[in-house]
């Protein structure tokens, strides 16, 4: 009798998953010798090694508490879809990737089903209230996190964990060609870029674009040759094109996949607070972070308490305040000017970034092997530990 090949059901919900999912697939597929199977949702980097999604990502892709209560009748049915997909399929483990608050409701539906539960990035539940994380406890069998200061934490709690390292590590990012991407894009020389990254939702762009653009606006009066620079995600490209065709300022819209090049060619970077915040950090891009949320969402998450003293990863890495950040009621253009033109004037300031920067790197220690590897090692390993207590 041939042993069944391993089936992974893996769901990610937004870009940020499926760019994780997609290489935990790809090392699953070498560290099997490709005998192994997908099924669930993802988007275009799970579809490439194969998955058919169960309905478009883009389904689950909402951000904001107070954002979500509109969708609600849709997610509910994507859960319920979800659930019934899995349970029907009992593969041998279930991948959650990131999309905390659809992850976690997927995983409290499958509790009893026998099926090993992986939550492969680490909800920020150690910037909530201790009861927040027993809840997780409860649910998932395996935590796979990005950052090192994670596994202690959850350890406190009882949550098995493991640390892989941060996908940014392993993402090519110092390859960027700074050169080659101005004079694609007929920026020159001696222009002064500045990258700005309003994030990959088409909401995140309408509330940050129009407070980066003011920004613009303030420092173009002392810097005469600003250039702009706009990774842009395929989601939110429409909305980019439209909110900046007015601008009186060069820009430059560039495709996510030459971001790096992008980052490369920069001299400052404005952001919203996330995951890119680190990318640009190691590609040793200076910048100024910012976030602003829906004055609903925003209302709620502080009835619930946050209790972390920095917002973006690069200061929360550092463990004290590297870049500045400014977050809702203090997201303005003026506020996020002034650090902006001092990054672009002063060596200093640049250099002290700069220093952080490499804190950070040291934070993340060895990148080898790399994060994808250490991740599919953990599934691999669940997988194998759940068949040996079967029999």
């Amino acid at each position: 009798m041939t042993r069944r090949e391993p089936l992974i059901f893996i769901v990610s919900g937004e870009t940020s998953g499926d760019n994780l999912a997609g290489p935990l697939m790809s090392a699953l597929k070498r560290k099997t010798g490709g005998r192994i199977r997908f099924a669930g949702v993802g988007g275009p980097q799970s579809e490439q090694q194969g998955l058919e999604s169960l309905f478009p990502m883009s389904d689950l892709s909402v951000i904001g508490l107070a954002e979500v209560l509109p969708h609600l009748p849709r997610l509910v049915r994507r859960i319920n879809q979800t659930t019934k997909a899995a349970r029907l399929l009992t593969p041998d483990a279930v991948v959650t990737v990131d999309s905390a608050s659809f992850s976690l409701r997927l995983a409290h539906h499958l509790r009893g089903s026998g099926i090993p539960i992986v939550q492969y990035v680490a909800p920020q539940l150690w910037a909530w209230r201790p009861g927040r994380v027993r809840k997780l406890a409860k649910r998932v069998d395996h935590v796979m996190a990005l950052l090192p200061f994670e596994v202690p934490f959850f350890a406190k709690f009882g949550i098995a964990s493991t640390y892989v390292g941060h996908p940014a590590i392993e993402s090519g990012i110092e390859r960027g060609n700074g050169p080659a991407f101005r004079a694609r894009h007929g920026l020159t020389p001696d222009a002064t870029v500045l990258c700005v990254l309003p994030g990959s939702r088409a909401g995140e762009v309408r509330r940050m674009l129009p407070v980066f653009g003011e920004a613009l606006l303030l420092l173009r009066q002392n810097f005469t040759n600003l250039r702009v620079v706009i990774p842009v995600a395929h989601a939110a490209a429409e909305a980019v094109a439209g909110m900046t065709q007015d601008w009186p300022i060069q820009v430059v819209m560039a495709d996510m996949a030459e971001r790096f090049d992008a980052f490369a060619a920069s001299d400052a970077a404005m952001a919203k607070s996330g995951t890119v915040t680190l990318e640009l950090a190691l590609a040793g891009v200076p910048m100024v972070v910012a976030y602003r949320v829906s004055p609903m969402t925003a209302f709620l998450v502080r009835r619930m308490g946050v209790n972390v003293e920095h917002a973006s990863l690069v200061n929360l890495l550092a463990g004290r305040k590297v870049v500045p950040e400014f977050i809702q009621e203090h997201c303005t253009a003026l506020k996020i000017a002034e650090p902006v033109a001092e990054i672009l004037s002063s060596k200093e300031a640049r250099e002290a970034q700069f220093q952080g920067f490499r804190e950070v790197v040291k934070a993340l220690g060895d990148p080898e092997p790399p994060p994808s590897e250490r991740a599919a090692k953990v599934v691999l390993d669940i997988i194998k530990a759940g068949k040996s207590l079967n029999g």
